[in-house]
């Protein structure tokens, strides 16, 4: 937001417009990653969720590791910046969570819901993703978000 002031005419003192404000960027308290505004279109309902981006290979290889709690309306974000298959596991993780695997197309392919904290077990996509959104376990049941649904959201 810019804010500007007034000088009274005639005043002797020469003003100068402010540099334009740069735009912040909305940061975790607790990750420090940006955090950008996701929604889940399931048939006429929409699902709004905060969610941050773990961006960068060292983002995404930590994930949600050693995290105890998340909100309702949180969740981390894994874009793919190539479409690959992905798989995820849940080493150092004592939160369960939603694993929402999300196709090429912006339509979720796949869920892994209620996934076992501390597990090494692999969790795939059934393909190609653009995208991973991890949230609070159960949250996806509870919403009735389910494979088809599209996923809205913009990458700064």
């Amino acid at each position: 937001m810019l804010a500007a002031a007034c000088a009274p005419v005639g005043a002797a003192e020469e003003t100068q417009a402010a540099p334009p404000a740069e735009t912040a960027i909305d940061r975790h308290p607790v990750s420090g990653l940006e955090v950008i505004d996701v929604e889940v279109v399931s048939g006429e309902e929409r699902h709004p969720f905060r969610v941050e981006v773990a961006a960068s290979a060292e983002e995404q290889a930590k994930g949600l590791m050693f995290r105890t709690e998340m909100g309702e309306n949180e969740g981390m974000l894994f874009p793919s910046y190539t479409p690959q298959a992905r798989s995820f596991w849940m080493k150092n993780t004592p939160m369960s969570l939603d694993i929402i695997f999300i196709g090429t197309d912006g339509k979720i392919t796949n869920i892994a819901a209620n996934t076992v904290p501390y597990s090494t077990d692999s969790v795939p996509s059934s393909g190609l993703t653009s995208a991973v959104l991890e949230l609070v376990a159960g949250r996806a049941a509870e919403l009735g978000i389910e494979p088809g649904d599209e996923v809205i959201y913009t990458i700064p």
